[in-house]
């Protein structure tokens, strides 16, 4: 709960360097930009984007505590990213 508020408060914080800098009309360009960069993240640490020989050496190789920290990481980045894509998008349906 702790990373959701925290990306609630990115996302804000993000919309109101971008209405500074770009104004009104692309108010939604830095929380979109935040937020795809933090699910990029979250996915590229899941272990998700190879290929399958070396997904099966991952986890025949990794430890629990190896695979908890990595949920860990991957479940909190996306709930760091998630606020930012959602408040880009309301941003930008409600400006267009």
């Amino acid at each position: 709960m702790k990373y959701l508020m925290i990306g609630i408060i990115v996302s804000v914080l993000s919309s109101l360097v971008s209405f500074i800098l770009w104004g009104v009309d692309r108010a939604y360009i830095m929380p979109g930009a935040v937020g795809f960069l933090l699910i990029g993240f979250s996915v590229v640490f899941s272990g998700t984007m190879v290929s399958g020989d070396r997904m099966r050496a991952n986890f025949a190789t990794e430890t629990e505590v190896d695979r908890k920290t990595r949920n860990k990481i991957t479940s909190r980045l996306a709930m760091l990213g998630l606020p930012n894509l959602l408040v880009a998008v309301l941003l930008y349906f409600f400006i267009h």
